[in-house]
């Protein structure tokens, strides 16, 4: 480990602390965590936003020996990761209730009040029908988005006045290297690290789901520069 590393660890541990051991703050992410109206997009844009861009920066330095470079663009990712994550917050509860009904409809019989009192393995067989249902069905337009959104900012300097300047997502689509992007991030991520790892966020509290799907965002960053290292060699 270099220099840099150890200053990137030392900032993420004290930034972590500041939300675990500062009450006032301690107490605010909890209570927004645990809402149920809009406050609750705000902290998805945040979680996101930070914690996303922190995993692509880790990436970064796997593949290219540093956590920011010219033209990288932090802050358009950030901005991205933290629209995204509303996206994704908004489908987890799409996908948390529909799965119910869906469950209702093959025979199995539960309700959200009576989840919590269910055995072990009806609430995993819950949170693995929700991860399959979202994985399946939102996971691959997410992936595909955040894609073309990721190639802009590389062609705009990475720069936010750049990004916001109108996407040519058909010739970015046209460029794509689909083959890659079926085979290795459709075919392999998805069934098998985001159905197991979406499927234990299922299992969660509510409050706490969001927070961990943010967190896997950091997970995500280092997979996609091990695929960019294999791609390269």
């Amino acid at each position: 480990m270099k220099k840099q590393d150890f200053v990137f660890i030392i900032c993420v541990i004290l930034f972590v602390s500041v939300f675990v051991f500062v009450e006032p703050i301690k107490e605010w992410f909890l209570s927004w965590s645990a809402a149920k109206d809009w406050r609750a997009f705000v902290l998805a844009f945040l979680k996101f936003g930070i914690l996303a861009t922190i995993g692509e920066c880790i990436g970064l330095r796997i593949t290219q020996g540093v956590y920011n470079k010219k033209g990288f663009g932090v802050l358009p990712r950030a901005f991205v990761w933290g629209v995204l994550g509303v996206c994704i917050s908004i489908a987890m509860g799409i996908f948390a209730s529909g799965t119910f009904g869906f469950l209702n409809q093959c025979g199995l019989h539960i309700d959200p009040v009576t989840l919590a009192y269910e055995g072990f393995g009806t609430r995993l067989l819950y949170a693995f029908s929700v991860s399959v249902l979202m994985n399946t069905f939102f996971a691959p337009v997410f992936m595909t988005i955040h894609k073309i959104t990721d190639t802009h900012i590389t062609h705009t300097g990475g720069t936010l006045k750049g990004f916001f300047t109108p996407i040519p997502a058909k010739q970015i689509i046209s460029e794509m290297d689909w083959q890659r992007q079926w085979s290795f991030v459709f075919m392999k991520t998805i069934p098998f690290f985001w159905y197991p790892a979406h499927t234990l966020t299922f299992m969660l509290p509510g409050e706490y789901r969001v927070l961990c799907a943010a967190l896997l965002g950091v997970a995500l960053g280092v997979i996609l520069s091990l695929a960019n290292l294999k791609k390269t060699k």
